[in-house]
């Protein structure tokens, strides 16, 4: 697994991602229960499970390829922790490791309505099923880009 890029925003906005533009950090403290400090998400609502999100680096670029998309970030998709060479989807509902920081109740992440605005029409429908993964921190830590050992904890009986 490899760490690739890393987003916060500080603010949630009813009209769009503008009014609280993505700050590309590289690494990005998480503390348990409460989110990533800095970003929208931090201290939400107790036991929030979007605490953190991940996004598939090689999604994004089949996502590009298919719209003939090569001047956007991944950044804009509005996700924490954009990674390479790991299957999110078969982290969901599985307790996890990276970089010592420990993460749980992972579930799907829906694209959001303003996708479709943000990149290209069409983008929320083709992300329907990979929109990433949403997690909830279960120990404090930092994640930093680089490479990762993703450790994943066995599933429960």
């Amino acid at each position: 697994m490899f760490i690739r890029q890393i987003f916060i925003s500080a603010g949630h906005s009813s009209t769009g991602p503008a009014d609280f533009p993505l700050i590309e950090l590289v690494k990005i403290e998480c503390a348990a229960g409460r989110g990533v400090i800095g970003d929208r998400y931090f201290d939400l609502r107790e036991n929030y499970k979007g605490q953190v999100t991940f996004f598939s680096a090689e999604v994004f670029e089949r996502l590009c390829a298919e719209f003939g998309i090569s001047s956007k970030s991944a950044g804009v998709l509005r996700r924490n922790v954009i990674v390479s060479d790991v299957d999110l989807s078969s982290l969901i509902g599985r307790e996890f490791e990276i970089q010592g920081v420990r993460f749980a109740r992972a579930s799907h992440c829906a694209p959001c309505r303003w996708m479709d605005t943000v990149f290209a029409p069409g983008e929320k429908k083709f992300l329907a099923n990979n929109g990433g993964l949403r997690a909830q921190i279960l120990s404090n830590g930092w994640i930093k880009i680089g490479a990762a050992q993703l450790i994943v904890s066995p599933p429960s009986s």
